[in-house]
């Protein structure tokens, strides 16, 4: 047994403790990969910060000339992150996967918990309103750029992928609570 894989996960059950093996094995085959490492090493640290959706909340606000917006998502986004970074992580304290993140991945150490994944809930909170924006049209890039910054924890080696699946949940959530505020 792959004791990586589990430390953090046992309070959580078996299930989940599986599937966070099962999830990394998979991602086991590709790490190591150059331009795989370079996508998700890059995806990893723009969603530091939630700096990539700062960036394409900032480059549609001036395509649509709605300055409002860019504003509203960036101060939405600091208060997501302030109700999962200051308050969710610290009710269940999970131990991350790694410290310091995959061999040859240099990441940011975090300072929080690993449960939920922040990266992930802040990329589901941004899409999710980004989405209600912009309708239907725009929904594959947002998902996809969501995707892609939640995964790339687990590729990097920071996040367990029940993290990444609880993170997501959390900021579609939030996002549907706070939808009345950011009309």
């Amino acid at each position: 047994m792959d004791d990586r894989a589990d430390r953090g996960t046992d309070h959580l059950g078996p299930w989940v403790a599986s599937f966070d093996r099962r999830i990394d094995l998979a991602f086991d085959r590709i790490r190591g990969e150059p331009a795989v490492d370079r996508v998700f090493l890059a995806a990893s640290r723009l969603g530091d910060w939630s700096l990539v959706w700062h960036l394409l909340g900032i480059i549609r606000s001036v395509a649509r000339r709605r300055p409002d917006q860019a504003i509203a998502l960036a101060l939405a986004l600091g208060v997501e992150s302030l109700v999962v970074n200051q308050g969710i992580k610290r009710i269940f304290r999970r131990q991350r996967p790694t410290v310091a993140g995959a061999d040859g991945l240099d990441v940011r150490a975090p300072s929080t918990s690993s449960f939920p994944s922040g990266h992930a809930s802040s990329a589901a909170f941004a899409s999710t309103i980004l989405i209600r924006w912009d309708g239907r049209r725009w929904a594959p890039l947002w998902l996809a750029v969501a995707a892609l910054v939640g995964l790339s924890r687990v590729h990097v080696r920071i996040h367990h992928a029940s993290d990444i699946v609880a993170g997501a949940v959390v900021g579609n959530l939030l996002a549907r609570a706070c939808r009345r505020v950011l009309r």
